[in-house]
């Protein structure tokens, strides 16, 4: 398998296809991204979509990770979300090639740290992460459910 990282600048139907595809495979609660979604997305200058292309099956989407990276009064802020790689294609370094090539556009921007969260389900993507160098931190996440 020849895979390529690539940053999305133009919504296709093979991108919101790729989300149909991908998105349940890291969340039941939440729906693919649409059209829409998508465009705001990569048209955003705070985030960056990384997509793992599949050379060898006709540059099919195998994976996706989003680099958000944003200004806060004491630094350069980034942050990594939504890390899918395709269960079909999974083991094969991906998540690794596409947390990389995150990692280096952060460096590139400015930014000197990169947080991401990971649920502790998530064993294989977790020990990932911890071979690329991330550390746990000590800190308490936070949320609070906006009602609609």
């Amino acid at each position: 398998m020849s895979v390529r990282i690539v940053e999305v600048d133009k919504v296709t139907p093979d991108l919101v296809e790729a989300f149909v595809r991908l998105t349940p495979q890291l969340s039941k609660s939440n729906p693919p991204p649409g059209e829409a979604q998508l465009r705001e997305l990569v048209e955003s200058p705070a985030t960056a979509l990384l997509m793992a292309v599949d050379e060898d099956d006709g540059d099919r989407f195998v994976g996706t990770l989003t680099l958000v990276l944003f200004r806060i009064p004491t630094a350069l802020r980034a942050w990594i979300e939504d890390v899918i790689v395709d269960e079909a294609v999974g083991g094969r370094g991906i998540g690794k090639a596409l947390t990389r090539e995150a990692l280096a556009r952060a460096k590139a921007a400015g930014a000197k740290t990169v947080e991401l969260t990971s649920r502790p389900s998530r064993e294989v993507a977790n020990g990932m992460y911890r071979s690329l160098g991330f550390e746990p931190r000590d800190t308490n996440v936070y949320r609070f459910t906006l009602e609609s």
